[in-house]
């Protein structure tokens, strides 16, 4: 696929930016011998004078700077001149406070141009961080190949990652990998699973979904969200133990019923972009009543690192977007196995914590289910977290706080009442706002 095709599959409408001269030395910056022939023969090839072509667009109707590479010309490698027109890209859309949609096609650094080829990242990375602290979105569609450079700055790095299938990703190119490497981890599907992509998408769907992107996070909603009404049972438990009883029952709502009720539509963000991903987190941002909200919800499973990192993430992206952000609190308590341990429960759990307590824009949460103990509460908004019916908060689940206080296990329902746990409990505590209607 073509630069110029990759745009054609997300936009008819293209104006190409004007690019900064550079005058170079015969044969580039090294010297290097049958250079300028080489890029001579690759514009012959492509009808294109540099690697990567650039400009202004409307994506399903929503405004975006395009940025698409050209990987026949030298392998979509990047050179002074690409960081020249890469720079300009950035600068386009901070000058019209518009979305940078990169469409990155890359085998890396050019090498005849060495060193002065590779510290073009830097420029990259530079105009990427001017263009976060401006508040605005960067996206990346990752087609085949990309690999190197390319992906460690503009694919990668981008806010919200898309790929097409099949599509080869990975750092590491074909050339260059170990002889064992198992080329599944260099997919399009394998960096998804992996927690590095946050989906992939036909090319038959990528317009709208571009377009459905570009508009959730450039339409947040104004305040703090509203709470979602409760969906399961409307009366609120008579002890303690039968709001335990309740929050575990398998026929109570799921964070995807309440997801579902509450937004009219909705992406979704995957991984925590150190190799991990949790089905029992599911963050993204959705669309209500025409305006935007992020959110992070557990699921009823324990939480795993990844899922907290996750939503993290979540949230630190949309305080940089300007976001509000609703979380459902579902979960027994994190996961503490082994190998939770060994991937930084208590790293992550701290993530969250400091990334809600840092966050400027409003929160709101909700208790859907089980709120065990520190990975629940992690998620809650300090003072604007309210209770469904059929929830509970603990300090510990009773069974463990049975254990710990060398109670017998005939004690565990009556250890439920003295906890306070209940919803009605969590009100008169201070603990919560209010109990949710149906």
């Amino acid at each position: 696929m073509s630069a110029r095709e990759a745009i054609a599959l997300v936009t008819s409408d293209f104006t190409e930016l004007p690019y900064p001269h550079r005058s170079t030395r015969p044969d580039g910056p090294l010297a290097w011998a049958g250079y300028d022939g080489a890029r001579a023969a690759a514009t012959e090839r492509t009808g294109e004078s540099e690697s990567v072509i650039c400009g202004t667009a409307t994506v399903a109707g929503r405004p975006a700077v395009l940025v698409s590479f050209e990987f026949r010309y030298l392998g979509g490698s990047l050179g002074q001149r690409t960081g020249d027109r890469l720079e300009a890209a950035y600068a386009a859309a901070r000058e019209h406070r518009i979305p940078l949609v990169s469409l990155v096609a890359t085998g890396g650094s050019r090498m005849q141009e060495g060193m002065v080829a590779l510290r073009q990242l830097q420029r990259v990375a530079a105009q990427s961080a001017l263009n976060r602290a401006a508040g605005l979105p960067q996206l990346a569609v990752v087609r085949d190949p990309t690999t190197g450079g390319g992906w460690a700055t503009l694919g990668a790095g981008a806010d919200v990652v898309l790929t097409l299938p099949g599509a080869q990703v990975g750092f590491a190119g074909s050339r260059v990998r170990p002889p064992d490497a198992d080329p599944a981890a260099y997919s399009a599907e394998g960096q998804f699973a992996a927690g590095a992509v946050d989906a992939v998408v036909a090319p038959e769907r990528l317009s709208a979904c571009l377009g459905h992107w570009l508009r959730l996070l450039t339409t947040p909603a104004a305040g703090a969200p509203e709470p979602p009404r409760a969906l399961g049972d409307a009366v609120p438990p008579a002890t303690g133990w039968d709001a335990v009883h309740r929050a575990r029952s398998p026929e109570r709502p799921r964070a995807e019923a309440y997801l579902d009720a509450y937004f009219d539509s909705r992406e979704p963000i995957s991984g925590d972009r150190c190799g991990g991903t949790d089905d029992g987190m599911l963050c993204g941002v959705g669309l209500r009543a025409g305006r935007a909200i992020a959110y992070a919800a557990q699921t009823g499973t324990p939480t795993r690192p990844a899922g907290y990192r996750t939503a993290a993430r979540l949230i630190r992206l949309a305080d940089r977007l300007s976001l509000p952000v609703l979380t459902l609190i579902d979960t027994p308590g994190a996961a503490h196995d082994a190998a939770a341990e060994r991937a930084g429960a208590g790293a992550a759990i701290a993530d969250v914590f400091t990334a809600v307590a840092a966050a400027r824009v409003p929160l709101t949460s909700l208790v859907v289910g089980e709120g065990g103990s520190g990975g629940a509460l992690a998620l809650a908004a300090p003072a604007n977290t309210w209770a469904t019916p059929d929830s509970y908060f603990s300090v510990i689940a009773p069974e463990a706080a049975a254990s710990i206080l060398k109670r017998p296990p005939e004690e565990v329902p009556a250890l439920a009442g003295e906890l306070r746990l209940r919803p009605q409990d969590l009100v008169d505590l201070g603990v919560v706002r209010g109990i949710v209607p149906t």
